[in-house]
This record gives C-alpha cells, sequence and structure tokens, in this order.
C-alpha cells in the first residue's frame, strides 16, 4: 500500500500538446523532482513529442538524465569558476551570468543570462561592451531572460524583453536566439513580430507539467484504523484524543513530502487572515492534513511520520477502511511518491 500519484494520461498529454501548439520552439523544464513525475518519466515525454532541448536545474541533474533523452540539455543554474566539475556530454549547455564565467568555459557551448527585473542573476548592460572578445572562445548558443511572474508595478514583460534587445543590439552582439522564462503566448507572439530574425524560445515548466490540475490527484492508502474513545492516549507523545474517533495510518510521510510546506506570498487581508489564524492552531497542535476524507480535508492527529501519516476522523463520519485511498492535495514540487498510476 503506497502514496500514488494518478495521471489521466490522456488528458495531460493533451494538455501538454495546447501548451506546445502555443509556444513554437518550446524548451521544456524538467528540474528538482521533475515536478513530481519525476527526472525519468519527464525525458520520456519530452522525446515522445519531439523536443530537442531539455532544460534542466544543475548539472547533476544533467548527468543523471542524459541516459534518458538524446538532445540537447541547458543547465539553468550559472557556471561559476571552482564548481566542482560534472562529467558531461557536449551535448550540454551552460547557462553563464557574468563575463568571468564566460572566459572560463572556453569552447563551451553557451548561454548568456542577462539581469531582469527579477535582479537574480545575469550580465548588466554595463558589461556587455566586456562579452565582445569573451564570446569569440565560446560557442554562443543565445541570450536568456528569467523574468518575474508577478509585475505589481504595472510593468510589461513585452518591454522589458525589448530594451534588452535593444540594449545588446546597440552593443552589437548576436541576436539569432532569446530564452525566455514566464511569458504568455501573446506576449512571445509580439516579440517574434518585432524581431523576425531572432528566434525567442520559450523555457517552460509547471505551465506544460501542471497546468491542467485536474490531469492528476495523489492518494493515500489507508493502512490501520483503530477506535479510540475521548481522552484515550496515542501516539509517540500519548496526547488524549479530544473526542471519540478513529485514529486513521494513511500511507505518505515525511519522506514523501507530507507535512511540509514551501513559504508563500500572501497578497489581500483574507489570505493573511488565514495563514494567521493557521499558525495559532498550529500553536495548539491542531494541524490540518492534505488528506480528504468524506469530503473533508481531515486533521493530523499528530505530526507526520517518516512515511505514514495518522489521522484522527470523528466518530460522526463514516470510519475509513483498510484499503481505502485519500485524496491528498499535495504539492508536486515537494512531493515524492511511492508509485505512479497511469490510467
Amino acid at each position: 500500500m503506497a502514496l500514488s500519484l494518478y495521471v489521466d494520461t490522456a488528458r495531460w498529454r493533451a494538455h501538454q500538446k495546447s501548451v506546445i501548439d502555443q509556444f513554437p520552439g518550446l524548451v521544456p523544464v524538467c528540474k528538482g523532482n521533475g515536478y513530481g513525475f519525476g527526472h525519468e518519466r519527464l525525458a520520456e515525454e519530452v522525446t515522445r513529442f519531439g523536443a530537442d532541448m531539455l532544460a534542466v536545474g544543475t548539472t547533476y541533474e544533467a548527468a543523471r538524465i542524459k541516459d534518458w533523452f538524446g538532445g540537447d540539455l541547458l543547465v539553468l543554474t550559472p557556471f561559476r569558476r571552482g564548481e566542482e566539475p560534472v562529467p558531461l556530454p557536449d551535448r550540454v549547455i551552460r547557462s553563464v551570468s557574468s563575463v568571468d564565467g564566460v572566459h572560463a568555459l572556453v569552447g563551451a557551448r553557451v548561454v548568456i543570462e542577462c539581469m531582469s527585473s527579477m535582479k537574480r542573476h545575469g550580465v548588466s548592460e554595463h558589461e556587455l561592451n566586456q562579452l565582445h572578445s569573451a564570446i569569440e572562445d565560446v560557442r554562443l548558443e543565445g541570450f536568456a531572460l528569467h523574468l518575474p511572474l508577478d509585475r505589481t508595478d504595472g510593468s510589461d514583460a513585452v518591454e522589458e524583453v525589448i530594451g534588452w534587445m535593444d540594449r545588446l543590439r546597440a552593443a552589437r552582439l548576436p541576436l539569432h536566439t532569446m530564452f525566455v522564462s514566464h511569458l504568455r503566448a501573446d506576449e512571445l507572439a509580439r516579440l517574434q513580430q518585432q524581431f523576425p530574425q531572432t528566434r525567442f524560445r520559450a523555457r517552460i515548466g509547471t505551465r506544460l507539467w501542471l497546468g491542467d490540475h485536474e490531469a492528476t490527484e495523489y492518494r493515500g492508502a489507508v493502512l490501520d484504523v483503530t477506535r479510540v474513545a475521548k481522552g484515550d492516549r496515542f501516539g509517540y507523545r500519548q496526547q488524549k484524543a479530544a473526542s471519540d474517533g478513529w485514529l486513521v495510518v494513511v500511507a505518505g510521510g515525511t519522506s514523501h513530502g507530507v507535512g511540509l510546506e514551501a513559504p508563500k506570498a500572501l497578497h489581500g487581508v483574507m489570505p493573511r487572515a488565514k495563514g494567521v489564524a493557521r499558525a495559532g492552531l498550529a500553536t495548539v497542535n491542531r494541524n490540518l492534513s492534505p488528506f480528504v476524507w468524506a469530503g473533508r480535508q481531515r486533521w493530523f492527529a499528530e505530526p507526520p511520520h517518516m512515511q505514514v501519516s495518522i489521522l484522527f476522523v470523528p466518530a460522526d463520519s463514516t470510519e475509513p477502511k483498510v484499503g481505502d485511498e485519500l485524496v491528498a492535495h499535495l504539492r508536486h514540487t515537494t512531493t515524492q511518491f511511492d508509485r505512479l498510476v497511469d490510467r
């Protein structure tokens, strides 16, 4: 019995095709845990729909995935002098975000990142003139811009890209290919129309693999059910049951990512109020689990264990049975399943 990821494969692939059709020349991204599907599965999908390039997060990911995908591999983490060398084939392209990094990669295939409004990494405008001599010793695959998801200042993503295109052109740098992230299809089309001599390639991960939320579902199998009365002690810390009900042991614990939550950017009064309420409940050991039973998200009876979670289901609900599966609302990028089931 396991924590399973169920995939409506036909629906999932139909969504992939819709994204690919909107973004000609798309570069699929497979990084981290493979967006919840695993590197091998996504490499198979990319091979199936015929992409010529796959973007990965690190050189270590490139080393793991190179035997699963035969096209070019673009490493998104920028090269830094002194990093641990990882043996990689010539079809691996390195991202570089500094002039020094370009100088250090003699003979390599490189994509040069420009500093966007993300302000994460990239060459700045005043460094562009220094790139002329540096790129003579590398095989330049293009430039790249990693753009923010939200623009609370009302700025325009296309105008930001156009600004960099103008700067690169003024610096007399080659503009045959520009890799971009977080643009809409209509924004990409505007850029392609304005700069017909440049090939714009969108690097897309989340929208491609996770854009159709109804195509996938996590479920944890019920392993044990124990009846408890109010006041009964249970678990590692021997807490008391708050009322009559059942302790339900379900597959899925911290090793799967259950109970782990990435910080969120909260906007608006209501989301902030809910965040305060959750924090307050946590101080009295009341933590809502991601598992759903009888139409309701159930509370953890105690913090999740390594491979299982123990939930409390009150007596006024239907009793779960061993072998039942509980839907789990889990974040794909932090979850590791036991098995993947195509439907």
